[in-house]
């Protein structure tokens, strides 16, 4: 598993099974933790490990991070349940979803070799060699109670391979692959049913 230092402790997700094509997940739920007890979610602008370069501009960020952010909203309102709220209170919970980057070599993932969308625009050039490196994207999120802080859940997902190759080299596929990534992590933090490995 790969770790960036975004969540909080990287020794509590487990894998989960998964049927989506060259991801994996890693999940942990805080044990006692009645999601129904939650009502509604404060959503923390989405953390995207990047800095403006030569190719990708400030305004393609900031593009980013907000078709990012829209897509959370979405996910959120899709289940029907759950309010988006601003306030800390009670059944509030808080959600936290970072987009940190890595590069799969052959014996290991390594976080923050990459920046994520540079590494979109660069995925077709990974698809040479043989021992060439795999791209990758990582998605963490964290779920913490509002008002005592207290970590009730984290997720961690990769997607790799062909999936991420087949995507043009530009913002808006980096954006496209993102937003999948995002809704399965946001997906997979806030499921109550219990963790379960392969």
């Amino acid at each position: 598993m790969p770790k960036s230092g975004f969540l909080p402790n990287y020794s509590v997700p487990v894998p989960m099974a998964t049927s989506e094509a060259d991801t994996r997940i890693w999940r942990y739920c805080k044990a006692g933790v009645n999601p129904g007890s939650y009502t509604a979610v404060i959503l923390d602008p989405i953390y995207l490990n990047q800095n403006a370069t030569k190719d990708i501009s400030p305004e393609a960020i900031s593009r980013a991070q907000i078709a990012l952010q829209d897509s959370m909203v979405s996910a959120v309102n899709s289940r029907g349940n759950i309010k988006i709220v601003n306030q800390p209170g009670p059944g509030v919970a808080r959600i936290s979803v970072g987009i940190t980057g890595a590069e799969s070599s052959a014996d290991s993932l390594q976080p923050w070799s990459f920046t994520p969308i540079g590494l979109a625009m660069n995925a077709a050039a990974y698809a040479g060699g043989v021992n060439s490196k795999t791209p990758a994207m990582l998605v963490e999120s964290k779920i913490t109670d509002s008002q005592t802080k207290e970590v009730i859940g984290e997720g961690l997902v990769t997607i790799q391979g062909e999936s991420f190759r087949t995507g043009g080299g530009s913002v808006e596929s980096f954006v496209a692959m993102a937003k999948k990534v995002v809704k399965v992590a946001m997906e997979t933090s806030a499921d109550p049913r219990p963790t379960s490995a392969k």
